[in-house]
């Protein structure tokens, strides 16, 4: 199974995202751009893990504790960098609650085995792919990055629309997703919920 952890977004900021989407898809047709019903702000990505280590997985994530916080989406950006994108993603703007979630579960997770992250937490909603390869997301230097004419114009539609903020929301739990990979791209099923337990 391939298992990742993440916070669901709230129907009016997806509704607003997909709103946008919708009216900017067409300046980078050539992109992979994500289904709206997809999107979630990623914790910590697991990979592959056979079943009896999903439950053990989830037995050590019942332990993370938290409180409720409030999450922005807002802003934009291209990953590695705009001149040489690969990945188009919109910001995501929290208080310290939300990294310390993010390395809360990256220490559950290395007690059961799995490596830590090696890069700080960069919380953000990708929109969209160029390229193929399941670590196009990577936001890090590849092999074969730079100039990328694919989204070109929608850069210069962006940079002529202003501030982007598509509203906010109170995180209040997160969840252990499964990612199914397709030719249409990859479904994500919840399969467990972690209501976060302080006030």
């Amino acid at each position: 199974m391939r298992i990742f952890i993440g916070i669901d977004l709230d129907p009016e900021v997806r509704a607003r995202i997909e709103r946008f989407l919708e009216g900017v898809e067409g300046f980078a047709s050539e992109a992979r751009w994500v289904r709206p019903e997809s999107l979630h702000i990623t914790l910590k990505f697991i990979g592959e893990q056979p079943p009896e280590r999903v439950e053990a997985i989830t037995e050590r994530l019942r332990r993370v504790e938290g409180s409720a916080f409030e999450i922005r989406a807002g802003g934009y950006g291209f990953f590695p960098t705009a001149k040489a994108p690969r990945v188009f993603w919109i910001g995501i703007h929290a208080g310290p609650q939300l990294t310390e979630l993010a390395e809360s579960i990256d220490i559950a997770t290395a007690e059961l085995g799995i490596p830590r992250e090696d890069r700080p937490y960069s919380p953000h909603l990708t929109l969209a792919r160029t390229g193929s390869g399941r670590r196009s997301g990577s936001p890090k230097w590849r092999k074969g990055d730079g100039p990328n004419a694919i989204f070109a114009v929608l850069e210069k539609r962006l940079a002529a629309m202003g501030e982007l903020d598509f509203g906010k929301m109170t995180a209040r739990e997160f969840i252990l997703y499964q990612s199914q990979l397709s030719p249409k791209g990859s479904k994500y099923t919840k399969l467990q919920c972690f209501a976060f337990n302080r006030s």
